[in-house]
């Protein structure tokens, strides 16, 4: 059964200076998240049968990341922008088990149980709807899948860019989000990714029966 969402509206070319800007975005993005989407393979203990939806992809880093250790990996991303970038330099780098499309959070574009993995590295915190988003999650995820929401721990009080992450507080929120939501084995924690410290709140879907 897939989600009977609202298809996404046709593609408007953006303003030169606004594309410009999304592009320097991505490519930020691409150098960023390296050491963040290596923690999340090696947390997530990805196997050759595992099928992963990276929601929030940015432009991909870590679906790639996902791809070289599982039979497949999904990156999901509201931006044009991203989705092309992604889908470039994956075929640059001659991985083909990748697959990219547009989505929300809210909205995921799976089938349900189609996904053994499903993870969102920093962009948790830009979701509109945690609620809603979660429960996509379930639906997508398998019986006995996991879970794992990363973001920058950031410190209270922190306003602008320093800010974009989630506080203790905010990831211990989250964890009883999750709790809501129906997973089991929720718990969180704190990991070094080079320069930048990650709080990573982790569970998974009941099995069946």
């Amino acid at each position: 059964m897939t989600h009977s969402g609202t298809p996404p509206a046709a593609e408007v070319r953006p303003h030169p200076a606004k594309m410009a800007y999304e592009v320097l975005t991505a490519v930020s993005m691409t150098v960023g998240r390296g050491s963040a989407a290596r923690a999340m393979t090696d947390l997530a203990a990805l196997t050759s049968a595992d099928r992963v939806v990276d929601i929030g992809c940015g432009p991909g880093t870590a679906a790639r990341a996902a791809a070289r250790r599982c039979a497949c990996a999904t990156g999901v991303d509201p931006a044009p922008m991203m989705l092309r970038l992604g889908r470039w330099l994956t075929t640059a780098r001659h991985i083909p088990n990748v697959t990219f499309v547009r989505g929300t959070s809210e909205a995921l574009p799976l089938l349900d149980a189609s996904v053994t993995v499903t993870w969102a590295i920093s962009s948790v915190h830009h979701w509109t709807d945690r609620a809603a988003g979660l429960a996509e999650a379930s639906r997508v995820l398998a019986p006995g899948g996991r879970i794992l929401l990363a973001e920058r721990l950031v410190k209270p009080r922190a306003r602008g860019h320093a800010a974009h992450g989630l506080t203790r507080d905010q990831a211990d929120q989250l964890a009883n989000d999750l709790k809501a939501a129906g997973f089991g084995d929720v718990h969180t924690e704190v990991r070094k990714a080079r320069r930048r410290t990650l709080v990573i709140v982790r569970g998974s879907r009941p099995a069946a029966g």
